[in-house]
């Protein structure tokens, strides 16, 4: 029973630069992962891909033999997958068991809201055991304008409807809100998607001709009452921490133990099992189930880091940086010169005693 993601959005959202970020920190944490690039036409893929696309079918190639443009051509190479699931299926059983699995989506979003292909293909993977989530990246700086925040809205509700899987809907690059302008509310108005009359008022300002459409499409949201984001900042280490908690939660792998774990007593040695199938009392539900805690969990403290005092934070981290380097140089000097530091209560013993 394998853990994944399904990561899609729109071109440009960073879902490979979060695919990469991804694979630097489950690295750091010591967690088995695979990255498998389900986009032909990604021929600068940024980070180690387990299982590429590229050796089955390239999108420059349907477009050459079919006379196909970009987005038929993609549509044709996801038509293709399906039929040829086999290919992809047989690949994936030759990972580690324990393998985190991460399928990296085309940008073009029809794939992800109309078209059936992935979906089919998600249906397969999901019968086969995998307890997958949809991780959908939105630009953040759509919430600088009334109405692209009104357009993401309809496509991650779409999309969540389409794809029928535990979903989380993210604004990416959330560091780079301020480069777009000022923002008309505090960031938890969008992120929870609160109360869209006061989005209305914006909305009839820039098109008074359209009032009643903005009044239906707010309404139409509202009354599925589906729709939240995450924020995420890929080179900020809390926040990948902090989204990934998240993740875990929604597809269920916060219950799985960590290798460190031992077994309970009085159950069957499972040691030779992936993770999945171990018998563990790890993370049971007063921990799983309960609130994420830490430094990005509040959505206050995002909009504080990086939109309210985004400079007094960065100084302060570039101290503790240049503090670690120091520390870190002074650490390989002694370790170089082979000095040892004196213990002081070591010494303050034998003084006594002396």
């Amino acid at each position: 029973m394998p853990f994944g993601e399904v990561v899609c959005g729109s071109p440009g959202s960073g879902k490979s630069t979060y695919c990469y970020g991804k694979h630097q920190l489950f690295t750091a944490l010591n967690r088995p992962i695979a990255i498998v690039n389900l986009d032909p036409a990604n021929e600068n893929i940024p980070y180690p891909c387990a299982i590429d696309i590229s050796s089955l079918i390239r999108l420059e190639d349907v477009m050459n033999e079919y006379g196909l443009g970009p987005n038929g051509g993609m549509l044709y190479c996801m038509e293709y997958l399906e039929a040829n699931y086999d290919w992809l299926e047989d690949r994936l059983k030759e990972l580690d068991k324990d393998d985190y699995i991460l399928f990296d989506l085309p940008g073009q979003v029809e794939l992800s809201t109309n078209h059936p292909s992935v979906k089919n293909i998600i249906q397969k993977l999901t019968k086969s055991g995998f307890r997958l989530a949809a991780v959908h990246l939105c630009d953040a700086h759509y919430v600088t304008d009334a109405s692209k925040f009104v357009s993401v809205l309809m496509l991650s509700l779409r999309a969540m409807l389409h794809l029928e899987l535990p979903h989380v809907n993210v604004l990416s690059k959330v560091d780079l809100i301020t480069q777009y302008g000022d923002l008309d509310f505090n960031l938890d108005f969008y992120t929870e998607v609160q109360d869209l009359s006061y989005l209305e008022n914006l909305l009839n300002q820039q098109s008074p001709r359209y009032a009643a459409l903005n009044l239906q499409i707010c309404s139409l949201i509202e009354d599925f009452g589906l729709v939240g984001f995450e924020t995420l900042a890929v080179e900020d280490k809390e926040s990948m921490l902090h989204l990934t908690h998240v993740i875990d939660k929604a597809t269920g792998c916060v219950f799985v133990p960590p290798a460190s774990v031992g077994q309970p007593p009085d159950t069957v040695d499972a040691s030779h099992k992936p993770a999945t199938q171990r018998p563990n009392t790890y993370a049971l539900m007063t921990s799983a189930a309960g609130a994420i805690r830490g430094p990005r969990s509040d959505v206050r403290d995002v909009q504080e880091r990086w939109i309210d005092a985004r400079e007094e934070y960065d100084a302060w981290e570039k101290a503790q940086w240049r503090k670690e380097g120091q520390q870190v140089q002074e650490a390989a000097a002694r370790q170089k010169t082979k000095i040892r530091e004196r213990n002081p209560s070591a010494k303050s013993a034998y003084e006594t005693k002396t």
